[in-house]
């Protein structure tokens, strides 16, 4: 069986989500277990090369997981054969140069979402990549988590009868920075630096209504700027421009009506930092990062409202949580196998930069409908739609 090693440029990877769940925890977690099998029975092997600004970081970030290969030179990276791979985990501002750089190099190209910082210019980059014959993908890791995997088997088993209506919630508190260190960066709150909660947050639950609950139709979006001010990495206050609360219902066009609230400024009392609940003629669940928790329709206890006596029902303890399944691995991950396989082996892959689109135009018809106050449309992005949108 043959042996290939594939070439990664990893730009932006010094930051959380890049080191830890690109970097440490798929990429080179794939190296460690010797690489992944292709349906050909051979096995391609990642070997990235890590890209960033400052020399110091990547030093440090390469010398920690025993990297060989790290620059701050992304042309040149670009233009060495063996890197087949251009993978993008830099802020949103700097996202689509990036991309582009890639494409000029006719790379592969997968990056993080939000793919742009415009459905226009996210939609653009769909159609250059094709247009030059390229592969591409965006990250759409919450389709793997335990938790949704567990729920999407309930949905295919009919477990819910007829669903009624989707509630999630998504969030927590984020330190301001002056007492606390804050456990996100600075520019999240920045809206000149393409932070924000709607950018950031709806092009997640676009993917995940898409592909659990039926096309996204309609959408009504209050934002909220709850925390005025914040104090940054270097201890120095500054003034936040982004929404750090989305509050959205959406409409799918299968009729389900679907609610998210993200939050950066909420405790939580809830099974884990993102809960889905879904509620159907035969049964509800409710979905977390890694358990999922049901109650059929039998098992459904009599309420009665009635505020005068202590409440007689322990609600929780009539739920039941499903089994877990040993095959579920870091969501990151399984797409980075997926993908590795889709540019080595030429098999299947849909999660394309015109999937990374339709999160950004969600987003886009959000921050309108905050605007305006009002249901805005949400219309098809796919081969045939017109250029500029």
């Amino acid at each position: 069986m043959k042996e290939q090693t594939l070439g990664i440029v990893m730009n932006g990877v010094t930051g959380r989500m890049g080191t830890n769940q690109h970097l440490i925890r798929s990429v080179l977690a794939i190296r460690a277990q010797g690489g992944v099998r292709l349906a050909n029975g051979g096995t391609v092997i990642p070997d990235p090369v890590l890209v960033g600004r400052n020399p110091d970081k990547l030093r440090a970030l390469a010398q920690a997981h025993g990297v060989a290969r790290y620059t701050t030179d992304l042309a040149a990276a670009l233009r060495d054969p063996s890197n087949r791979i251009y993978f993008d985990a830099q802020t949103t501002d700097r996202r689509a140069a990036g991309v582009r750089e890639a494409i000029a190099a006719r790379k592969a190209i997968y990056c993080e979402k939000p793919t742009a910082a415009d459905t226009a210019t996210a939609v653009a980059l769909y159609r250059e990549c094709r247009a030059a014959g390229l592969k591409n993908g965006v990250v759409q890791d919450k389709l793997w988590l335990p938790g949704l995997r567990k729920l999407r088997s309930l949905i295919d088993s009919g477990f819910f009868g007829r669903i009624l209506s989707v509630r999630g919630e998504f969030g927590y508190w984020v330190f301001e920075g002056d007492m606390q260190p804050a456990q996100r960066p600075s520019w999240n709150y920045r809206r000149e630096d393409g932070g924000g909660m709607a950018i950031d947050m709806l092009c997640h639950w676009r993917y995940v209504v898409d592909n659990l609950f039926g096309g996204v139709a309609s959408v009504s979006c209050l934002c909220a700027t709850h925390i005025p001010e914040r104090w940054d990495e270097q201890k120095k206050p500054y003034a936040c421009t982004a929404d750090d609360a989305a509050y959205v219902m959406m409409l799918t066009d299968k009729g389900l009506i679907v609610r998210f609230d993200s939050s950066w400024c909420t405790r939580v009392r809830r099974d884990d930092l993102l809960t889905l609940q879904v509620d159907g003629t035969k049964g509800s669940a409710v979905a977390g990062l890694r358990d999922c928790w049901t109650q059929g329709a039998g098992e459904t206890p009599r309420a009665v409202w009635n505020p005068d006596i202590e409440q007689p029902i322990r609600f929780l303890d009539g739920w039941r949580r499903m089994p877990d399944d040993p095959t579920h691995d870091n969501a990151f991950k399984v797409q980075w196998e997926l993908f590795l396989r889709h540019v080595a082996g030429d098999e299947p892959f849909r999660w394309t930069l015109l999937e990374g689109a339709k999160g950004v135009q969600l987003a886009e018809k959000g921050l309108e409908s905050w605007k305006r106050r009002a249901w805005v449309e949400v219309g098809a992005i796919d081969e045939a739609t017109p250029p500029g949108l």
